[in-house]
């Protein structure tokens, strides 16, 4: 039989990311595509896609946190209210116990996930442009934590106290490098500072991206580089890889 075939072109809209990214992903064997003749386009199975978008957690999220027409997530990534979040941060922590990593990085996940969470909360108290809540999940085969929400974005909350900011890239890279004297001190450090601490220090990785713009964060890498991405969403996404 058959098999409906999509062009790329319609993949990366329906996923959610770049043509570039399909192509690196090909590469990588994290998504195969085909061409039906030497020489042809890329095209990929209907079913390979489906297949992936219910596997990929990463993928899950990305797709919900970039959709244009808003809805809630799966049941299972969904933590609607604060309380419901930190039920699950407690979950993780048991579940993180079960496999073989050190009881300090459990610890640091942990912040640093209740962290990025309890930020999503906080600077969308009572103001969720659609969605009230955030997305979390993780998988711990890939050894991801995935965090995402649809809400207002690091730039319109930081505009409150430095309303110069001009843009989603000087946006991130105050929330990750600049104390804010005129907001209350966090709890455990000052926020996405805090973040950035931890995951230079440890043998972590961070993705992070607010509005059009994204850094990736690693272990010994002072320097943050931050970058104008061609989609654009409003509200965060957080990717941590340990």
């Amino acid at each position: 039989m058959n098999q409906k075939r999509l062009p790329i072109g319609k993949v990366a809209k329906i996923i959610g990311v770049t043509i570039q990214t399909l192509r690196r992903w090909d590469g990588t064997g994290k998504l195969k595509s085909f061409r039906p003749t030497a020489g042809s386009h890329r095209y990929y199975r209907e079913e390979d896609i489906e297949t992936f978008m219910n596997s990929d957690l990463v993928s899950i999220a990305e797709k919900w946190v970039k959709n244009e027409h808003p809805s809630n997530p799966k049941a299972d990534f969904y933590c609607q209210t604060r309380d419901i979040f930190e039920g699950r941060l407690t979950k993780i922590e048991k579940d993180l116990v079960r496999i073989n990593i050190s009881m300090n990085l459990i610890s640091l996940l942990v912040a640093i996930t209740g962290e990025i969470g309890n930020n999503s909360f906080d600077h969308n108290l009572g103001v969720w442009p659609d969605i009230a809540g955030i997305f979390f999940g993780y998988d711990f085969k890939k050894k991801t934590i995935v965090l995402a929400d649809r809400g207002q974005g690091i730039l319109k909350t930081l505009k409150r106290v430095k309303p110069n900011l001009k843009n989603d890239k000087e946006a991130l890279k105050t929330a990750f490098t600049e104390i804010i004297t005129a907001r209350a001190p966090e709890e455990r450090g000052n926020g996405l500072k805090f973040v950035k601490n931890i995951v230079i220090d440890n043998p972590l990785t961070l993705f992070f991206q607010s509005g059009d713009a994204k850094l990736i964060l690693k272990q010994n890498e002072k320097n943050i580089k931050i970058q104008k991405t061609p989609f654009g969403f409003h509200g965060c996404l957080a990717i941590l890889n340990f």
